[in-house]
């Protein structure tokens, strides 16, 4: 498997932590990952995670812009200003730091969400809403999966 597909529900221990699934660390391991970019998520309140290649790929649509331009500024503000690197300790777990409390609202349960390339840290309740709206969205404008 080399995506991160689907979700799962880990508690954060005594110490702040929490085990990344093992399907997400796989994915992690076969592509050599060892340190994650975590940036807080253009539309959501979540956290995305990935490799550097995840930083990468901003700084290359930031390099094609005017650096002085308005987009390459707030792209900027959002990629570095909301971004950190983390590593995982031994065990496969992440500490969730105020900056990933304070942005998305997690407390004691941390939402893992597959989103292809990279995956996303959630508040179990915020995701399970956001999912229903997007399923009732595309419900609406009548689209289905093909």
């Amino acid at each position: 498997m080399n995506r991160f597909l689907s979700h799962a529900t880990n508690r954060i221990d005594a110490k702040g932590r929490v085990s990344v699934p093992s399907a997400f660390r796989s994915v992690l391991s076969d592509g050599g990952v060892r340190e994650l970019y975590c940036f807080q998520d253009f539309v959501f309140p979540a956290i995305s995670v990935g490799g550097p290649e995840l930083l990468d790929r901003f700084e290359r649509q930031m390099a094609a812009e005017d650096p002085f331009s308005p987009e390459a500024n707030e792209m900027s503000l959002l990629v570095h200003g909301g971004g950190v690197f983390v590593k995982l300790d031994p065990e496969g777990r992440l500490m969730m730091t105020d900056f990933i409390r304070d942005f998305t609202g997690i407390s004691t349960d941390v939402m893992f969400v597959g989103r292809g390339d990279y995956f996303q840290l959630w508040e179990p309740q915020v995701f399970q809403k956001a999912q229903a709206a997007a399923r009732e969205g595309r419900k609406s404008r009548g689209l289905r999966p093909e």
